[in-house]
C-alpha cells in the first residue's frame, strides 16, 4: 500500500562515498516500485562505490554527478532539483558530507543541492542516513555537526549497530532501505486529515499466565491492529500503538508499547487515553485468565490439574468510566470477533460499552479473521446505521475505519 502515498512524489536521492552506497541503489529500486519520481545525486566519491548507470536503470531517470555541473543547466541544476523535490534523502551520509552541510561548504553538486533545498521542514522534509565507522560517529565533531543539522530541521536516521567494512561490530550501519522507506513514508503523510490528532491503537492477543512456561491466549496475529495503526499514521496522526508479543515490525513512527496481560494492557491503555483522541481498540483481549498462576513448571502427571478461571480486566468498561471525567478519548472504536449471531453480539457490545464505532468480522470464516491478511467486517453506529464491507484486505478495512473516524471527529 505504499504506492498510493509515495506515488508521483518527487524524491531527491543524495548518495556519497561509502560502502553502503549499494544499499542505496536499492532504496531508489524500492521508491521507483512505490510510484516516487527518484533523482540521485552523486558524490565523486560515491561513483567509486556505485555507477551512476545502476540507479538510471533502477530509477528510468536521469542519475547527476560532477560533470552536470559542466553542462548546458549548469547554472540552474542544482536549483532545480533541489526546489522540485518534495523530500530530499542522503542516503548513506559520510562524516565528511554531514560536516559540509552543517558548514554550508557547498564544493559538490550534492551539498549545493541540500542548500537549495533548505533544512528541512515539514512539508518539505530532509532526511539523513549516516553510515561511518567506528569512533568517527563518536567524534565530538561529528556529533556537533548532526546536532546542528537536527536543529535546523533534518531528520537523522540511525545508524545502526552492526558488521563494519572495518570488521568491527559497532555503531556505524546504514539504516536498511526497507526501514528508510518506512520512515520516508511516515515523513510525507504528516498533513493528512488526522493532523494533530492523537491516536491509541491496541493490537494482539493477551496472554494469561498459567505458569512460567504456559498461557492462555487466542489467535490473534495482530494483523488488524498494525493495519490501523499504519492507517492512522498515513492519516498524519500522533500514533500510539499498545500491543502484545507478535510477529510483525511496527509501522515507522509509532509510539510502542509492548504488553502481555490483560491488566497491563489496561492500565497502559488508561493512561494513553487520558490525552487521546481516538482509542481504536483492536486487541483480541482475552475473557478469563487463571484464578492462580503457579511460581513453577506444572509438570505431566498421571491427573490432569484443573484450572480456575476468573474474568479479565474489561477494558473498555473501565475506559467508558474515565470517559465521564477526562471526556477523552473523544472518539472510541471497538471491535467484535464473533463466531455466531455477529450482528447481534456486535450491536450489544457497542451499547454496553458505550462505543461511537463497533468493527464485527465473523472470525469463522477462512477468508477473514485471524492469521490471513484479509477481512470482512460490517461497521455498526449508536444511530442503527449499518455499513457492510466486502472482503477486501486488512490494510484496506483499516483505511476505511480511519476514514469513519475523521468523519466522526468532524460531526
Amino acid at each position: 500500500m505504499t504506492e498510493k502515498y509515495l506515488a508521483q512524489k518527487n524524491i531527491l536521492l543524495g548518495v556519497t562515498g561509502s560502502i553502503a552506497a549499494y544499499k542505496a541503489a536499492d532504496l531508489a529500486s524500492k521508491l521507483t516500485q512505490a510510484g516516487a519520481l527518484v533523482d540521485v545525486i552523486l558524490t565523486p566519491a560515491a561513483t567509486k562505490f556505485v555507477s551512476p548507470l545502476t540507479f538510471q536503470s533502477v530509477t528510468g531517470r536521469p542519475a547527476f554527478t560532477e560533470e552536470a555541473l559542466w553542462g548546458a543547466q549548469a547554472h540552474v541544476l542544482h536549483v532545480g532539483l533541489g526546489h522540485e523535490a518534495d523530500l530530499f534523502a542522503i542516503a548513506p551520509a559520510t562524516a565528511n558530507t554531514v560536516a559540509k552541510l552543517a558548514h554550508g561548504i557547498a564544493d559538490n553538486l550534492l551539498v549545493l543541492a541540500a542548500l537549495s533545498f533548505g533544512p528541512g521542514t515539514a512539508n518539505r522534509p530532509l532526511l539523513i542516513a549516516p553510515a561511518m565507522d567506528a569512533g568517527m560517529l563518536d567524534h565530538p565533531a561529528t556529533v556537533e555537526n548532526l546536532e546542528t543539522l537536527r536543529q535546523r530541521g533534518a531528520v537523522i536516521i540511525g545508524p545502526e549497530v552492526g558488521h563494519l567494512a572495518s570488521g568491527l561490530e559497532a555503531l556505524g550501519r546504514m539504516t536498511e532501505p526497507n526501514v528508510l522507506l518506512g520512515h520516508i513514508r511516515y515523513l510525507l503523510t504528516r498533513q493528512g486529515p488526522l493532523q494533530g490528532c492523537r491516536v491509541v491503537v491496541t493490537a494482539g492477543g493477551t496472554q494469561e499466565a498459567i505458569d512460567p512456561v504456559r498461557v492462555l491466549t487466542n489467535r490473534s496475529s495482530g494483523k488488524q491492529g498494525y493495519a490501523l495503526a499504519q492507517a492512522a499514521l498515513d492519516a498524519g496522526a500522533q500514533v500510539t500503538l499498545i500491543s502484545t508479543p507478535v510477529s510483525l515490525a511496527a509501522p515507522q513512527g509509532v509510539e510502542l508499547i509492548q504488553v502481555t496481560s490483560a491488566a497491563e494492557m489496561e492500565s497502559d491503555v488508561l493512561i494513553a487515553c487520558m490525552q487521546a483522541d481516538v482509542l481504536l481498540m483492536a486487541a483480541a483481549v482475552a475473557d478469563f485468565k487463571p484464578a492462580r498462576s503457579a511460581s513453577q513448571k506444572i509438570k505431566k502427571a498421571s491427573s490432569v490439574p484443573v484450572l480456575e478461571l476468573e474474568p479479565t480486566a474489561d477494558i473498555l468498561s473501565a475506559l467508558s468510566k474515565q470517559r465521564l471525567h477526562s471526556k477523552n478519548p473523544k472518539v472510541v472504536v471497538g471491535f467484535a470477533a464473533e463466531t455466531q449471531d455477529l450482528l447481534a453480539n456486535a450491536e450489544a457490545k457497542l451499547k454496553s460499552k458505550h462505543l461511537d464505532l463497533i468493527v464485527a468480522n465473523d472470525v469463522s470464516s477462512r477468508s477473514s479473521g485471524f492469521s490471513v491478511d484479509s477481512n470482512q467486517v460490517t461497521l455498526l453506529y449508536p444511530d442503527g446505521r449499518s455499513i457492510p464491507l466486502p472482503l477486501m484486505t486488512k490494510s484496506e478495512v483499516a483505511e476505511k475505519v480511519i476514514a469513519e473516524v475523521a468523519k466522526i471527529l468532524k460531526a
